[in-house]
């Protein structure tokens, strides 16, 4: 067995008290961990339990493990999840002990060594965690797995009264519903600071999110500092220096997120949605007219001119070296056709193509010019509903991402897609920037998202959902408290076997201590409902 230990100095325990305090232990009965957030697909605990001391506390990596000591994800996280497990052990001979205890071991095996590779649509996160006398073993096909047994683990493990550490005898089976269990950020309505999103990347592990969807720009700002088009930045960002993403800052987050087996999916949403791109790229957008003269304002991208290709060419060139998933999201939602219906060059376009008054078809001719740009690059694109609902020629592999309507609504679109044959993303029942007075975490809780009219093969094609945090009200200052535990209760509808937890009141305590969970590892995360938590949050 190869090792990796955390050592501290030992602490002293005083004899005299020792009858008094094992009394009052035992007076306090045996205790079960209150739960994991999300729940395993199977979870069995025992009130056996065992007493962990951080001092002989090691994770290690099995003999027959693929990936040893020197696995950049999986030292990573046994750095990381060290102080998540003993949350308070830098306070040293602060615990009181009663015995030396023995030392307990976690140890990993995993049957791929994909340590220096990043998570991807295939990845499987499936892992068995069992807990016993002196060790945990955790076995995963891939690193990623092994990251979500550790989430799991560290959950498990719980503080008595006095601060001593114990876990359960516990049995676990686990893998996600969903393969594609993602959060939005907006960054471009109002920029958040990098250690935001860092700190939104370490929350969305522990609820065992796995993508990062970065709608980075959009009409107000155009924070992403282009390598290629140095200007789109300069001149769109809200500010030039202060307000923008380096590559660098792109690196730090997505090199974050990989450690975490998160990937993140990067969104360059046009034609429309693109007004600060017109400021820094002159000739990209359409001129609308007054009559027979241009206004001075500017409409979506121009879909008529060469130029608009050629441009959107080597921006999602440079785009698809920087990200390295294989997925990119095109956006293609929300266009207004006023502009360009009072363009004369465009309705001149139109004509030629034929394509009468009919402005959807001319949406419809650049989205899929965009989509063959972004498959000449080996990217599968994801696109909002407007393009599938325009009726545009869409490749089969795109993924379909539905944003508005009630259920009603959207279960008909989720019919409408899958029997085309398309994958399918769903985002409507968890725009989460709208808050409402009350627990409306419930609401998240009981979307059923393969509750539609279809096969069982059209239900196969819903391959996940996200939650959206959009940024019109939303900047570093409460985007922690609004995400979360809110968000939370979409992860466990996305992770977890449906018929084990539709019950909003057996799912209430959990999410409870879940929260409290979240406060004591520094996540501003909103109460629930009247209460406390035991550790208060007291950050500044």
């Amino acid at each position: 067995m190869e090792g990796i230990m955390y050592m501290v100095r030992c602490g002293r325990y005083s004899r005299p008290h020792f009858n008094l305090l094992l009394l009052i232990i035992l007076q306090l009965g045996l205790h079960t961990v209150d739960g994991v957030w999300p729940l395993p697909q199977k979870f069995t605990s025992s009130t056996e339990r065992y007493s962990l001391n951080s001092q002989a506390f090691y994770f290690g990596y099995g003999k027959q493990s693929a990936a040893k000591q020197g696995c950049s994800v999986l030292d990573a996280a046994f750095k990381r999840y060290f102080p998540l497990i003993f949350p308070d052990y830098t306070s040293g001979n602060g615990v009181l002990r009663f015995n030396q205890e023995q030392a307990f071991t976690v140890e990993i095996s995993v049957d791929h060594d994909d340590c220096e590779s990043y998570p991807n649509e295939d990845t499987s996160e499936k892992y068995n965690l069992s807990v016993s006398a002196g060790q945990a073993s955790l076995n995963a096909e891939t690193v990623w797995g092994a990251v979500r047994g550790l989430e799991t683990f560290s959950q498990l493990v719980y503080q008595d009264d006095f601060g001593s550490y114990f876990v359960n005898k516990t049995e676990i089976e686990d893998f996600p519903r969903f393969q594609f269990r993602g959060i939005l950020l907006d960054t471009s309505r109002h920029y958040l600071p990098v250690q935001a999103i860092l700190k939104t990347l370490d929350a969305m592990a522990y609820s065992k999110f796995n993508v990062f969807h970065w709608h980075i720009v959009d009409d107000p700002s155009f924070p992403y500092q282009s390598r290629t088009f140095a200007d789109l930045s300069s001149k769109g960002a809200f500010h030039p220096m202060t307000h923008i993403y380096t590559q660098l800052d792109v690196k730090r987050v997505i090199s974050h997120a990989r450690l975490w087996g998160i990937r993140v999916l990067p969104e360059f949403d046009s034609p429309g949605h693109t007004q600060s791109w017109g400021k820094g790229q002159p000739g990209l957008l359409t001129p609308c007219y007054k009559g027979s003269t241009p206004s001075g304002s500017f409409g979506p991208v121009n879909p008529v001119l060469p130029s608009t290709y050629e441009f959107m060419a080597k921006l999602f060139k440079e785009v698809s070296l920087v990200f390295p998933d294989s997925y990119m999201h095109l956006g293609g939602d929300e266009v207004n056709f006023s502009c360009w219906r009072s363009n004369p060059d465009v309705r001149a376009f139109m004509q030629k193509m034929g394509f009468g008054q009919d402005f959807t078809k001319l949406e419809a001719f650049y989205m899929e010019n965009i989509m063959n740009i972004t498959s000449a690059l080996n990217k599968t694109s994801i696109v909002w509903q407007d393009v599938f609902d325009y009726h545009e020629r869409i490749p089969k592999d795109t993924v379909l991402h539905i944003w508005k309507g009630l259920p009603a609504s959207y279960r008909d679109e989720l019919s409408r897609m899958t029997k085309a044959g398309m994958r399918v993303l769903l985002a409507a029942p968890w725009y989460i920037n709208h808050i409402s007075y009350g627990q409306d975490w419930r609401n998240s809780y009981t979307v059923q998202p393969q509750n539609f009219s279809g096969t069982e093969e059209q239900k196969k094609l819903v391959i996940g959902g996200e939650v959206c945090m959009w940024g019109e009200y939303v900047d570093a200052t409460n985007l922690s408290p609004r995400l979360w535990p809110r968000a939370s209760a979409a992860a466990e509808r996305l992770w977890s076997d449906e018929k084990q937890t539709f019950s909003v009141n057996k799912a209430f305590p959990r999410l409870q201590d879940f929260r409290c969970k979240l406060v004591r590892r520094g996540i501003k995360a909103e109460p629930l409902h009247i209460g406390h938590c035991k550790h208060e949050y007291e950050g500044v």
